[in-house]
């Protein structure tokens, strides 16, 4: 299915119904006072999260989306009923932003998580509430209030642990094929990507994590050139960010000002999205020799202003995404970088069952040795 990730709908929550005027009427209690009862309150509309869809394709067809309006009350002081809400399933990742004003309202990434994004109408007031010592016939009553009517833009963001970005035909696809059993489309011409995919990395028993690609950034980006940089906001819940950087580019352009081109264009979208953890991994090995690869490492974090390699330092590694050379070593680190993390944020969760102490402090030391 094609990836969806923008919508714009409308939601209409229901009327309130109107109160009633209405008087008693039985045998022998000719004047039996007022009994006009309230009515019923209008049907809100929520959206609802679900892992059951991935994208926003349906919004693209149902635009619209209304809950019932409440009936108006009766006599006998009946109430009148209540309007039906209206629940909405939309993708566990969606953000939901007023279209008039740009205002989050909500971001759903848990399935079942609820948001209430039009309120329903209360239901008018019977002429029985207007009842007093003075005034023992009332013919009054309200109206019910009017539901909410808005105009809601959807924005689907990828739930990934780990996101990949560098230029077109940097291998990221070729990447996510080698290490997961996603399957993107690949190709030896540019912009193979057109819309972000994910994958999920097993690295061992109870040890996975989910790997998203987006479509490849060129310099120019942020003003539009090539598919812009609306899909860059996919790695905005991510964890982690892995720069591939193609060490033989078809084009023959220069590594390292490829790197920063990329760097650079991450830098115009989003400051704090380019201030996160980011490994730098040299791709297509296969394709240049030892000595080679080497030159060119240094080469491009120089550029970048990198230390190559150093447990306290960036992480930088060698792969060939198309052999599976050093992917491996490459995903075993990244989880237990994503478990120190977790644990970092919930020291009390722990260290994941899966791991154990020699994996959760071990992973890094060896990644020298991976690029030899």
């Amino acid at each position: 299915m094609k990836f969806v990730d923008e919508a714009t709908v409308r939601v209409a929550a229901g009327n309130g119904g109107p109160g009633c005027v209405s008087f008693r009427r039985e045998k022998f209690i000719p004047r039996g006072g007022p009994d006009g009862g309230d009515g019923g309150d209008g049907g809100s509309v929520w959206l609802v999260a679900t892992r059951a869809l991935n994208t926003l394709a349906d919004f693209r067809v149902n635009r619209r989306f209304a809950a019932k309006s409440g009936e108006g009350g009766s006599g006998s002081d009946c109430t009148g009923r209540g309007g039906e809400s209206l629940e909405v399933p939309v993708p566990c990742g969606t953000r939901v932003y007023e279209a008039d004003t740009g205002e989050l309202l909500g971001d759903l990434t848990t399935d079942g998580q609820r948001l209430r994004v039009a309120a329903g109408g209360e239901g008018g007031r019977g002429n029985t509430r207007f009842k007093s010592s003075v005034n023992r016939a009332p013919r009054q009553s309200t109206p019910g209030t009017p539901g909410e009517h808005r105009t809601l833009r959807l924005e689907l963001s990828l739930l990934a642990d780990v996101g990949l970005l560098g230029k077109p035909n940097a291998g990221k696809s070729t990447l996510l094929r080698a290490v997961s059993a996603a399957r993107p489309k690949v190709a030896d011409y540019p912009f193979t990507t057109l819309h972000p995919g994910l994958g999920v990395v097993a690295v061992g028993p109870m040890r996975s994590f989910v790997m998203a690609d987006i479509p490849g950034l060129i310099e120019g980006a942020a003003e539009g050139a090539g598919l812009g940089i609306r899909f860059l906001k996919h790695l905005g819940r991510t964890r982690l960010l892995v720069h591939l950087v193609d060490l033989a580019p078809f084009d023959g352009s220069d590594p390292a000002a490829d790197a920063v081109a990329v760097v650079g264009e991450l830098q115009r979208f989003s400051p704090e999205l380019a201030a996160r953890e980011r490994w730098l991994v040299l791709n297509k090995t296969d394709l240049v020799s030892a000595g080679e690869a080497e030159r060119l490492e240094k080469e491009v974090c120089a550029a970048l202003g990198m230390s190559a390699g150093g447990e306290e330092g960036p992480r930088v590694y060698r792969i060939s995404a198309l052999t599976g050379d050093g992917t491996e070593r490459l995903t075993r680190d990244l989880m237990t970088r994503l478990e120190q993390l977790a644990v970092a944020a919930d020291p009390a969760a722990g260290a994941p069952s899966g791991a154990t102490a020699d994996e959760a402090d071990g992973g890094a030391g060896d990644r020298a040795g991976d690029r030899a």
